[in-house]
């Protein structure tokens, strides 16, 4: 079998070389960290979580983030194992300790028989006589190979910003004013139902830390970055408190299904949430505050927030700048750059958004690479699937063929095939509202996990 090059160890890189690896193929993983740094990443492990430490939605019924979990599980992925392994309370959430995560996805790696880790650089696009290649070298990609494949390519490079959140000591949160609870007191994986830290806001004190959000300084961007776009799904707090003064109690400040045992007749205007970040429970992130105030003003804002004002962080706020290239015009169904078949892209690069997300295309990408180099024709993933909607997507589903419009996507329903979803219960009472909603979703993700059944193991299908 031809050797197989891989160029990145993040989610996607790792999950790709894992899948190669376990199809048969020898596998060459080249990361840069160990000898180039991120303006991001702190350590030199593979699949290392730079932004928040959450997965997402594990429930795979009515879910599309967790059928993606499940589906992904039920493909042998090294990611979701290890994410398993090392799981923390997150109410419905995945979440995991990331050093834990990344430091023994990187033994897996490192101890595989049919994998080399190589830490180097690579500067350009890879010589014709590596052969078949992966490159999954995700959002931080260097700018010399960014370069390389914008020459090759011919597109122009559509970018933005991803953001970071900080992570608190637990021991400096003030629990006289704080409390555990779930959104909706809900369990998930290795939850009680209280696996979130909540500080409560009143409307003066919500007023308050959105002046000094909106009022603190801020980092400067180079000349290049100054037309980079923001993904919706990873916006900075300050740019939800600039799109309106409410933005922020309807997203991830807002106090619904939460109730202060501290003060349980009064309700909260806003609440902020932190999640248990490692598995000691001593360091907490907190939930979609990510931010690009400057270290000094993030220090003074976040401790205007009550059960903060003595905080001690672990690691402030950061920003860095996301690329990734126009799959539809350049790619084709093998993921395969369409003007140098023997190049496959993989990971948020290709224009997935998420970590799972960009997990599952280095899961295809590494399953493709290891069926081509064995002389094979990799069959595609299923359309009813979240893998298949995911590759449908960036391949070929865009409205327009990704021609000025393709944006990073996140799975969700909206990709999936329509579905007729049943009318009536099981008593013969007509569905209406969020439960006709509910029944849909659940005849998606049926559907889904038969048809991956089939794709994973079709000789079963035969017989």
């Amino acid at each position: 079998m031809t050797e197989l090059h891989i160029i990145g160890a993040g989610l996607a890189g790792s999950e790709a070389a894992w899948q190669a690896a376990e199809a048969g193929a020898n596998v060459v993983l080249h990361e840069m960290r160990g000898v180039r740094e991120t303006e991001a990443h702190q350590t030199t492990n593979a699949a290392e979580l730079v932004c928040s430490n959450s997965f997402r939605s594990d429930d795979h019924e009515y879910n599309a983030v967790g059928l993606l979990h499940e589906e992904m599980r039920r493909c042998g992925s090294l990611i979701l194992r290890e994410a398993d392994a090392h799981k923390l309370p997150a109410g419905g959430a995945l979440a995991v300790d990331r050093e834990g995560f990344a430091e023994a996805v990187t033994a897996v790696l490192a101890s595989h028989p049919r994998i080399t880790i190589v830490r180097e650089e690579i500067e350009g696009l890879p010589p014709e006589e590596w052969g078949p290649t992966v490159v999954a070298t995700g959002p931080l990609t260097s700018e010399s190979l960014a370069g390389a494949i914008l020459k090759e390519t011919g597109e122009d490079a559509l970018a933005f910003f991803d953001a970071i959140a900080p992570i608190v000591y637990k021991e400096s949160i003030d629990f006289s004013k704080a409390w555990f609870q779930s959104r909706y007191d809900k369990a998930g994986p290795g939850g009680t139902g209280k696996d979130y830290i909540n500080l409560p806001l009143s409307e003066q004190q919500y007023n308050d830390l959105l002046d000094a959000i909106l009022e603190g300084e801020k980092t400067d961007f180079k000349e290049w970055e100054k037309s980079t776009q923001y993904f919706d799904g990873c916006l900075p707090i300050e740019e939800m408190a600039r799109r309106g003064r409410e933005t922020l109690r309807f997203g991830p400040m807002k106090p619904v299904g939460l109730t202060n045992p501290h003060e349980p007749d009064i309700k909260p205007h806003a609440i902020v949430q932190l999640r248990q970040d490692n598995a000691l429970g001593t360091l907490y992130n907190m939930v979609g505050f990510q931010t690009k105030l400057k270290y000094g003003a993030q220090g003074d804002v976040l401790r205007m927030i009550p059960g903060l004002e003595e905080a001690k962080f672990a690691r402030l706020g950061g920003i860095h700048r996301n690329t990734f290239i126009n799959s539809p015009q350049l790619l084709d169904t093998q993921l395969r750059l369409k003007s140098r078949p023997q190049l496959r892209f993989a990971g948020q690069i290709t224009g997935v958004e998420g970590y799972l997300e960009s997990a599952a295309i280095g899961l295809l990408a590494g399953r493709f690479a290891a069926a081509e180099a064995s002389s094979c024709e990799a069959t595609l993933p299923p359309r009813t699937t979240a893998l298949g909607a995911l590759h449908y997507h960036i391949t070929e589903g865009h409205v327009d063929g990704g021609k000025g419009s393709f944006q990073p996507m996140n799975v969700n329903f909206g990709l999936f095939p329509e579905i007729q979803g049943p009318t009536r219960d099981a008593e013969g009472k007509r569905l209406r509202g969020k439960e006709k909603g509910r029944a849909r979703k659940k005849a998606m993700t049926t559907r889904a996990l038969e048809d991956l059944a089939a794709w994973i193991n079709p000789s079963s299908e035969a017989a």
